[in-house]
């Protein structure tokens, strides 16, 4: 089946001919049609509209020069695609169609891939699980799970086999812990890799749009048209060997880490020692005063989008976020992220090149309308299961998500974080992510959907 098929296998097909385009966005279609009544992945499917793009690429001169040439894609429902209503999440948002494409949706169509839909996300992406007004999403590994958020939809769409990719974004976590949930590799850039425009600041030069996918290939392969870097698309498998820091503890104060999250980052550790690199232990500074930088943004930059809509409509709990942005705009600083810089170069990244986290504490949360609950209850479940992503958009630095087994107690995937300075980390991520894709090989999709 061509939905079996990674990006790269079908752009490969396309681009000699053997594979059409509209053949694999029909398939893709076909399998959104049957899967999606159970998961809840996507808020639009563009049926007509894909399959009339996709003879259109078939049609280009330069098909056979294209990187996703035919590849069906999944795009987050907080960025524009012309022609479509943009929602994120909430009955407050217009329904009207969207004029232009995102600059990140333009460089995936000029690079050949098809839009097939978009997918659904929390209200204004504030939370880490998936649920809005237009419905639950659903954890394809665990159906009373979450896929996490905000990009729950795109993870759940690759996870369940619908889309072999799908662009997200990632403001505090929102494609990592959604990776780390669906048993994906998530990537977020480093800051300015990739063009950003999430709302009126990014949450405050926080967020930042990345790949999602079932293999490290296709996910550098998304990474290298969205940065426009072709170079990131070739990954080697025998990096050079790198001074890996290894963190356990989680950042957030009171927060136990799961035995087999534990269980999985250490074997990861081992893993790693045993293809040639140094890892040692370290331990993370976790400043009061960086806790609090990156929540400011946090609630800000929720401030900042709610300001374009009728607040009062929003759900309490993102009502609650946003007052809290407007108590938090007037003590943040450009100095900030450099301060930042300076105190994890001085105890962290003097001695590694790279550090190895776990990406989740404990397993995902249910999928269940978290809408309807306080905004006390969503931000105390956020931090128990998901506490190790959020210093990292801070920071600015390049992190990812990589598959690392499964809990033999839940049966839902296990995940580690790596992070390393933006001086080209994002290289440095994918080569340690494909020799371990390579070392501990991970099943692509969820059982179910395999």
């Amino acid at each position: 089946m061509i939905t079996t098929l990674t990006a790269g296998e079908i752009a490969e097909r396309v681009r000699r001919g053997i594979l059409a385009p509209r053949d694999a966005v029909q398939e893709s279609l076909d399998r959104i049609l049957e899967r999606d009544g159970a998961i809840g992945a996507f808020q639009v499917v563009r049926r007509e509209r894909a399959l009339a793009e996709a003879d259109e690429v078939a049609a280009r001169r330069d098909l056979a020069d294209l990187p996703l040439a035919g590849v069906p894609i999944a795009v987050k429902d907080n960025v524009a695609v012309t022609g479509e209503p943009m929602r994120v999440g909430s009955a407050t948002t217009s329904d009207a169609p969207q004029l232009q494409d995102h600059a990140v949706v333009r460089l995936l169509r000029d690079a050949g891939a098809i839009v097939v839909g978009m997918t659904r996300v929390p209200e204004l992406c504030v939370f880490a699980a998936t649920d809005s007004v237009f419905g639950i999403t659903r954890n394809p590994w665990d159906r009373e799970r979450t896929p996490g958020g905000s990009s729950g939809g795109s993870a759940a769409a690759v996870a369940a086999g619908m889309v072999p990719v799908a662009h997200g974004n990632d403001g505090m976590g929102s494609i990592r812990i959604p990776a780390a949930c669906c048993g994906l590799v998530g990537l977020k850039p480093g800051l300015g890799t990739v063009p950003s425009g999430l709302g009126p600041t990014d949450w405050h030069a926080m967020a930042e749009n990345g790949p999602l996918a079932s293999t490290v290939a296709d996910a550098a392969l998304v990474l290298s048209v969205l940065a426009s870097r072709p170079e990131l698309a070739s990954v080697p498998r025998q990096p050079a060997p790198l001074r890996i820091g290894l963190a356990l503890a989680p950042p957030v104060q009171g927060v136990r880490l799961d035995a087999e999250h534990r269980r999985a980052t250490e074997e990861t550790a081992e893993t790693l020692r045993t293809a040639g690199h140094t890892v040692q232990e370290v331990k993370l500074p976790t400043p009061t005063w960086a806790a609090l930088a990156a929540l400011e943004r946090w609630f800000a930059g929720t401030l900042d989008d709610a300001e374009l809509l009728d607040r009062a409509q929003l759900e309490r709990r993102v009502r609650v976020h946003a007052a809290l942005g407007a108590r938090s705009r007037r003590f943040i600083t450009e100095g900030q992220r450099q301060r930042m810089h300076d105190v994890l170069g001085a105890t962290v990244f003097d001695r590694v090149d790279m550090l190895l986290t776990p990406t989740l504490a404990q397993p995902p949360i249910a999928a269940a309308r978290w809408g309807e609950r306080g905004w006390l209850a969503n931000a105390v479940a956020n931090a128990r299961f998901a506490p190790y992503a959020a210093p990292w958009n801070l920071a600015g630095y390049p992190a990812a998500a990589v598959p690392a087994g499964t809990h033999r107690g839940t049966g839902t995937p296990l995940s580690v974080q790596l992070v390393t300075t933006p001086d080209d980390g994002e290289s440095r991520l994918l080569s340690i992510a494909a020799q371990l894709e390579e070392l501990r090989p991970w099943q692509r999709l969820a059982p179910y959907f395999s």
